[in-house]
């Protein structure tokens, strides 16, 4: 990217940067926002593959699969990569096209795929097939040398999820529960929910701490005999401490945005914009 972006004004690139920045650190919590920022990039600099990317996996998270589409294929018109195919596949299926997406991963295109790009291939391809109601096919895609194999890389733990998963919908629940297991002990990082779905299929209940701490003092309070009566009911209500005093106006912290970022100096990340998103200005 960094690459890409020496092609433009030395000004230019570094304006750019700072959105892209903001773009990789939002989009998984806050889609909405990496989308602002992923369109002012696109606005000073579209002719730049990268930005195109960017702007087409913001409008990915963002669910926007028609614009998602378009930009995936710019970037690959500009780079003639194919490493977006999965993703411009999985667009199709957003977009109600799962033939489409099965089509897709049936072209030469995803011969030329590194292994990861293939493994993500075939989860589209599964994915098109239960969109399609045809589940048995799903499962029968799912199952490949990189499912079966015992080392864990990146997609393991999805693509055993994914199994897992389909062998769930089909009603092999004693199938599903192990193939949820092997996805949970290859899932080091928690990218799935494989631990929930174990919990599920074996009947645990997890009850939140702070509800039981609740509990609990409740049960103290009606042991006691106090109860809480309601405010019109209470004939003198208690006064502050001191006269004028208010009750304080309790908020929540607004979240804040780390400015840093290794690919771009922490001094040139601004904060996250309000809408409408003003343009990022550059320091001095």
């Amino acid at each position: 990217m960094r690459q890409e972006l020496m092609s433009l004004p030395k000004g230019l690139a570094e304006e750019v940067a700072c959105n892209l920045v903001m773009v990789a650190r939002l989009i998984d919590d806050e889609p909405e926002q990496a989308y602002a920022y992923s369109r002012i990039a696109l606005r000073l600099a579209s002719r730049v593959a990268a930005v195109r990317e960017a702007a087409g996996f913001a409008a990915y998270a963002t669910q926007k699969y028609s614009e998602a589409l378009a930009e995936f294929r710019a970037s690959r018109r500009m780079t003639g990569s194919v490493e977006l195919w999965p993703v411009m596949a999985d667009c199709e299926r957003g977009l109600g096209r799962p033939e489409r997406a099965l089509a897709m991963a049936g072209e030469p295109e995803v011969a030329k795929l590194d292994k990861a790009g293939q493994v993500e291939m075939r989860l589209v391809a599964a994915g098109a097939r239960r969109d399609m109601g045809q589940l048995d096919a799903a499962i029968v895609t799912l199952q490949s040398p990189e499912l079966a194999s015992n080392s864990v890389q990146p997609w393991t733990a999805r693509l055993r999820y994914a199994y897992a998963d389909a062998l769930l919908a089909a009603e092999r629940e004693d199938e599903a529960r192990d193939w949820f297991a092997k996805a949970l002990e290859a899932d080091k990082d928690g990218t799935t929910d494989a631990s929930d779905r174990l919990a599920e299929l074996d009947g645990v209940d997890f009850v939140d701490a702070m509800i039981e701490d609740d509990v609990e003092a409740d049960g103290d309070v009606e042991a006691d005999g106090d109860v809480d009566v309601p405010r019109d009911e209470v004939e003198d209500e208690p006064d502050f401490a001191d006269e004028g005093e208010e009750e304080d106006d309790f908020e929540g912290d607004d979240a804040e945005i780390v400015r840093a970022a290794e690919v771009v100096d922490a001094d040139l990340v601004e904060p996250a914009p309000s809408e409408p998103v003003p343009p990022v200005e550059k320091d001095a």
